[in-house]
């Protein structure tokens, strides 16, 4: 069965920088060695992904790379997408768009904002899972 995990931000590390959660989240991903698709709004946030991670773990480097840039896409632990970039999907997927993906995958993990305001989306994503037949879960971060 599929899964849907809500990551909701809370703390406030994550509400200053919410693409620190997602580092966090690839992180536990590479070291259960997941591979791993990160599908970012747009390209300037796949950019700044890409330099976050360099900079996440001074003592361990995550392998990552954005889709497009380099001809061994494939062998990269975590992946980043623009919706400019048409990439197969990964087993987990952690997604920053409006839209829920399509397509097989076994997990998909949604960054719901710190804004209250801005869950609307996310309220009606965890309906359509769960209309799907995914197995939902919420996490407070």
């Amino acid at each position: 069965m599929p899964k849907a995990h809500f990551y909701l931000i809370d703390k406030p590390r994550f509400r200053e920088q919410p693409l620190l959660l997602v580092c966090e989240l690839a992180k536990k991903a590479y070291a259960a060695n997941v591979p791993t698709l990160i599908l970012a709004r747009d390209p300037a946030q796949a950019e700044a992904l890409d330099d976050l991670l360099w900079a996440f773990d001074p003592d361990e480097y995550l392998p990552h790379q954005i889709a497009g840039m380099d001809a061994d896409e494939d062998e990269a632990p975590v992946l980043i997408a623009s919706p400019d970039t048409d990439v197969p999907l990964r087993p987990l997927l952690i997604n920053l768009r409006d839209a829920a993906p399509q397509g097989a995958f076994e997990r998909v993990l949604e960054v719901v904002p710190a804004d209250p305001a801005a869950r609307d989306p996310l309220r009606a994503r965890w309906k359509h899972y769960q209309t799907l037949g995914f197995e939902l879960k919420k996490f407070d971060m």
